[in-house]
């Protein structure tokens, strides 16, 4: 349906979930299989569900997984303040992550409006 490497919500998740790698690789050992891993796991669903839905065959499935991968995002965004709560992460980095976060949630937002029309 659509070439979804040529979105740039796409793009900008992808940027994302390496950003969010980078970020967790300076986690403490302990969080592997906890808190870093969960935020892993969120942040390439985002790409993940907006490459999938692209593929499908209706405008109304492709809205049902960026739906899923806006959820995703928020989701993320909530482990991301819950790791600056822990000391995990500094606030510039916070800051910066959250903005990319937001970008993100406002494109899949928009995106989902134009499929409606």
């Amino acid at each position: 349906m659509h070439a979804y490497k040529e979105l740039i919500v796409w793009q900008k998740s992808m940027q994302l979930a390496k950003l969010i790698y980078e970020l967790t690789n300076r986690f403490p050992s302990h969080e592997l299989y906890g808190l870093c891993s969960q935020m892993r796991r969120c942040s390439v669903s985002v790409p993940s569900n907006i490459a999938e839905g692209s593929g499908r065959q209706s405008k109304k499935e492709f809205q049902q997984f960026l739906s899923i991968a806006m959820g995703s995002a928020t989701e993320l965004e909530t482990q991301i303040l819950l790791a600056r709560n822990l000391s995990y992460v500094d606030e510039k980095a916070v800051q910066f992550v959250l903005g990319l976060v937001d970008e993100v949630q406002k494109m899949l937002y928009h995106l989902v409006k134009k499929l409606r029309e």
